[in-house]
């Protein structure tokens, strides 16, 4: 099909492509699947720098260079200690939030200036490190839910955040790359089937062309010794003497 060996998916902190995966195993199980997980800042650069050939990201991107399928957007939330007030309520808003202590990571991934609440000054590293200071009870912290799944701690939970900024996850690849692999991939997150995946068209079955034809020959032989076509039903009937 191709003479590309495996094809190099990079996704960022939080996605999990594990269905694709299984999906793309077993449709092309003899082309090898790589998985590269990127930071979210520097996902752009591996897909433009062809180190992966596609990459699940979070938009907004500088798609200079790239196309993106928007895929899915994420619930944002807050994540707090269990025994922290907000967790009295199913939902909250940024207004709820407005007297709390918040940390805001140099990995913020929502595309705002700033969380709501009181801000720390000393912005953590990133994402792990803001939730361990959640765990310590040094101030609270707004992201995607993929990510509060992903630094899951049992002395803390989340609640949804209704009013914030949400993350949206997107496909993207090269403008310029056109190959059958990005392809088969492209159609494997789109839900295609095995046979709508774009590729080429299959071939008709080699023993039912063969039959066909010669059922045909046969039909012609028959017509050309008695001088008249058969009709469809099978049998003619007789004609009439008068």
């Amino acid at each position: 099909m191709t003479g590309q060996s495996s094809f190099r998916l990079g996704y960022v902190p939080g996605v999990t492509p594990a269905k694709w995966v299984r999906i793309w195993t077993e449709r092309l199980p003899r082309v090898p699947l790589e998985l590269i997980q990127v930071a979210a800042a520097d996902a752009p650069a591996l897909v433009r720098g062809g180190e992966a050939d596609a990459i699940l990201l979070r938009l907004p991107i500088d798609r200079d260079g790239l196309h993106a399928i928007p895929l899915y957007v994420e619930q944002t939330v807050v994540v707090v200690p269990k025994d922290h007030v907000v967790t009295a309520a199913d939902e909250v808003t940024t207004a709820d939030l407005a007297d709390e202590l918040m940390l805001h990571p140099m990995d913020d991934v929502l595309g705002w200036d700033r969380p709501p609440g009181r801000i720390i000054g000393e912005r953590p590293a990133g994402t792990a490190d803001a939730v361990a200071l959640v765990a310590m009870g040094t101030g609270l912290l707004v992201v995607p839910q993929s990510l509060a799944r992903l630094h899951h701690r049992k002395d803390l939970t989340y609640r949804p955040l209704t009013d914030a900024p949400e993350s949206q996850i997107a496909l993207s690849w090269r403008d310029d790359d056109t190959s059958e692999l990005v392809e088969q991939f492209i159609g494997i997150v789109r839900g295609r089937t095995v046979n709508s995946t774009r590729g080429p068209a299959p071939a008709e079955k080699p023993a039912k062309t063969a039959a066909k034809k010669t059922a045909q020959k046969g039909a012609q032989k028959s017509g050309q010794k008695t001088g008249k076509q058969a009709p469809a039903g099978g049998r003619r009937k007789p004609s009439r003497r008068r």
